[in-house]
């Protein structure tokens, strides 16, 4: 029995900390699509963003969701396929518009 209990205590565990990689992953692919914005830079295609957002939270998975690996690739994805839509030209913009404070 304790070693049962030792189990669900330990997918406990990684069930948290897979969530609030997820988590971190969701709130760095909001921030860059709203720095991609005020810099006046394409965001790329719309769905891709809102596509993300919507796998992470609704139930359906390719993946159980205790565990959020699938999630999180899909919001790497995401983030990589909005920081491509720049190509070469606004990289240098991006980065300034993250150095300056919002107004």
């Amino acid at each position: 029995m304790e070693t049962t209990t030792a189990v669900f205590a330990v997918a406990a565990v990684l069930a948290v900390i897979l969530l609030a990689l997820a988590v971190t992953v969701l709130v760095k692919l909001v921030r860059t699509r709203r720095e991609l914005r005020r810099a006046g830079l394409p965001t790329g295609p719309r769905w891709v963003f809102w596509g993300a957002v919507l796998y992470l939270v609704l139930p359906t998975d390719l993946v159980p969701d205790p565990v959020y690996l699938d999630d999180i690739g899909v919001l790497l994805l995401a983030l990589r396929s909005m920081r491509g839509s720049l190509g070469g030209r606004g990289r240098g913009t991006l980065r300034e518009a993250e150095r300056e404070p919002a107004p």
